[in-house]
């Protein structure tokens, strides 16, 4: 007899109806997935996430009451077993940098395919960080940043391996 296989628990928290429903009807349609709450708003957003644990919480930035941001960083501090996964229309680096030092686990723009959302979904929830590959260059950079501002200390400014940096610069192309 096959062992039963634990399905990946969603909390999707936006302000509109109807993409709750349609991401809803998405992460149903996954053998692996399951929604278990929702939440129009970043106050009840952080209230069901309390009572639900989800695996995974996609999370709008842009909400009433209590904003996304300061829901993720109660939810970061609240529901640590909780992966949240930011799904949003910012595509401004500032937001990703805010939401990934906040405590997001993954940062993705709504105009993504429904493939995107999935794999971010099953990356995040095998404790992975996963980027917006339009925005996974931002982070790049950064790095390269630091690391060649670090050249000319005495310490070594390795910060990557040679294959780490490959991936990264592979994943920022898309």
């Amino acid at each position: 007899m096959p062992a039963r296989t634990h399905k990946i628990r969603v909390m999707i928290a936006d302000d509109h109806a109807i993409l709750r429903a349609g991401l809803r009807m998405l992460v149903n349609a996954q053998a692996d997935m399951e929604v278990v709450s929702e939440a129009p708003d970043g106050e009840k957003a952080v209230q069901t996430a309390r009572e639900t644990r989800p695996d995974v919480a996609l999370l709008d930035l842009t909400m009433p009451r209590v904003g996304g941001m300061k829901a993720l960083q109660e939810m970061a501090r609240d529901c640590r077993e909780s992966r949240v996964l930011v799904l949003t229309m910012h595509d401004d680096p500032a937001y990703l940098k805010s939401a990934l030092a906040a405590g997001a686990s993954g940062y993705l723009l709504k105009r993504a395919v429904d493939a995107e959302l999935i794999a971010a979904i099953r990356a995040v929830h095998r404790g992975g960080i996963f980027v917006d590959p339009r925005l996974a260059n931002v982070l790049v950079q950064d790095v390269l940043a630091k690391r060649s501002s670090k050249a000319g200390s005495t310490r070594p400014a390795n910060i990557l391996s040679q294959r780490e940096l490959q991936v990264l610069r592979l994943v920022a192309r898309g």
